[in-house]
């Protein structure tokens, strides 16, 4: 039945690969399960509440990707999108938690819109094969960025300006001293995963992590599950179904306010996930053009999953899901079909009964293996012809964003701005696909959206 259903003789892969390869993915990203909620809670949510939320719509989310699409990703609360609804609109702005979610809502309607009529299709088609392969080094770099502040091999000084003044934009990042035991375990993991990948030691990564852990014990890294304060599965009442609808058109923030922030998480999620699929598609084969550079059926049905989850998201009490980008961990694993997403998922399942036990794997254990998918992802810039300044700066661009503004959906702004001026100035604008001057338009209005605000 499996075999049918997810097709694992002609995607080359077997069933013990796809279940490892999920459960290697749940394992990088379960942390988002744990600070979903503490940033949520600030807004006056539920943490309790939002803990289940936040399981329920990864795994729905998840499951939809896996059994509609076959493609071996998983979803889940995106980074930096609970960020926005948090301390922007929730925050800046003054919007309730409960007007939030149905901003939230809506940028999950118009994200199914946008797919089933076929935009974010044309938007896919119309990136240039050398921005692709951009987004795809851009991804690694900001993977292993992720990896390398997660495991604090890095630590941020304040010079002091005048008048002893700290200010935020004097942050600059130095390499950490070394001295706790928490970077001790992730030096440890490094090498732990350099020795098993060289040696080409199957399921390196998920071994790499059960080792790290298990070295973790002894350093005082890894802590033994707690059930003293065990509850069984929370209530989720507090947040489900309370999308606010009439409150936020009635707000005093005004309709521009709305729309535009409304506009700022579209823009987010979908290029998150256009960003997150191309990157790591276009690498590993999953997702193919074909001889006349149309996409293949998985990926359109991707697309139209991804977008729906959103929808449940704000219907339990959680802001944005999206693909996420630590999906290359599994796919680096072997995973190539449903049948890895769907191993994840069961293990989100697991989690709400499980918590205790999830949360034992340190970040130090995991830190180590997003660097080393980055290293894999990172093969891709041979292939960008850098000798040619109307690729290579929008190309560079695209690469360096993503990590220094800790966002793939930047990194693709920056790319398709300077694309648009670099062609036009050297009078080739008629070779730019006119999405790509739609999408670079609403991309300068969001910045001076944001500047004003």
């Amino acid at each position: 039945m499996l075999e049918k259903l997810f097709k694992l003789k002609e995607n080359k892969t077997t069933i013990t690969t796809e279940l490892l390869a999920g459960l290697t993915t749940f394992m990088a990203m379960s942390y988002i399960i744990f600070i979903n909620p503490q940033i949520l809670s600030l807004t006056g949510m539920d943490y309790n509440s939002i803990y289940v939320a936040t399981i329920l719509a990864s795994m729905i989310g998840t499951l939809i990707l896996g059994l509609v699409a076959n493609v071996p990703y998983v979803q889940s609360a995106g980074l930096g999108l609970n960020a926005l609804f948090t301390y922007t609109i929730c925050g800046t702005l003054g919007f309730t938690w409960q007007q939030g979610l149905a901003m939230v809502f809506i940028c999950g309607v118009i994200n199914v819109l946008i797919t089933i009529t076929s935009i974010r299709k044309r938007v896919i088609k119309a990136i240039p094969t050398f921005m692709q392969d951009a987004i795809t080094v851009g991804i690694g770099l900001f993977i292993t960025y992720i990896g390398v502040k997660s495991a604090g091999l890095i630590e941020f000084s304040v010079s002091l300006a005048t008048n002893g003044i700290a200010k935020a934009a004097d942050v600059v990042p130095q390499l950490s001293t070394f001295n706790t035991s928490e970077i001790i375990l992730a030096l440890i993991g490094i090498v732990v995963t350099a020795v098993l990948v060289s040696k080409k030691v199957k399921n390196s990564y998920l071994l790499s992590i059960i080792i790290t852990t298990i070295i973790g014990l002894f350093l005082g890294v890894t802590k033994l599950p707690d059930f003293s304060n065990y509850s069984f599965i929370p209530s989720i009442t507090p947040t489900f179904m309370k999308t606010d609808f009439v409150g936020l058109f009635t707000a005093k923030a005004g309709l521009v306010v709305i729309l535009m922030t409304i506009f700022t998480l579209v823009i987010s999620d979908l290029f998150d996930t256009i960003g997150t699929f191309i990157g790591t598609g276009k690498k590993s084969g999953i997702f193919k053009l074909d001889e006349n550079g149309e996409m293949p059926k998985n990926l359109e049905r991707a697309l139209v999953c991804d977008s729906s989850a959103t929808i449940f998201a704000a219907i339990l009490g959680s802001s944005n899901v999206t693909t996420y980008v630590e999906s290359s961990v599994g796919i680096e694993a072997g995973g190539r079909t449903g049948l890895t997403a769907v191993s994840a998922a069961i293990c989100f399942g697991l989690s709400l009964f499980l918590a205790p036990i999830v949360a034992i794997v340190p970040m130090s254990a995991i830190a180590p293996i997003l660097m080393f998918v980055g290293l894999s992802m990172i093969e891709n810039i041979v292939k960008i012809d850098w000798k040619d300044v109307l690729i290579s700066i929008p190309a560079f661009f695209v690469i360096i964003m993503m990590p220094l503004s800790y966002s793939i959906t930047t990194g693709i702004q920056f790319g398709f701005i300077l694309y648009v001026v670099v062609n036009l100035v050297n009078k080739k604008g008629k070779e730019v696909s006119p999405i790509i001057y739609i999408f670079t338009l609403l991309f300068i209005i969001d910045f001076i959206y944001k500047a004003l605000n």
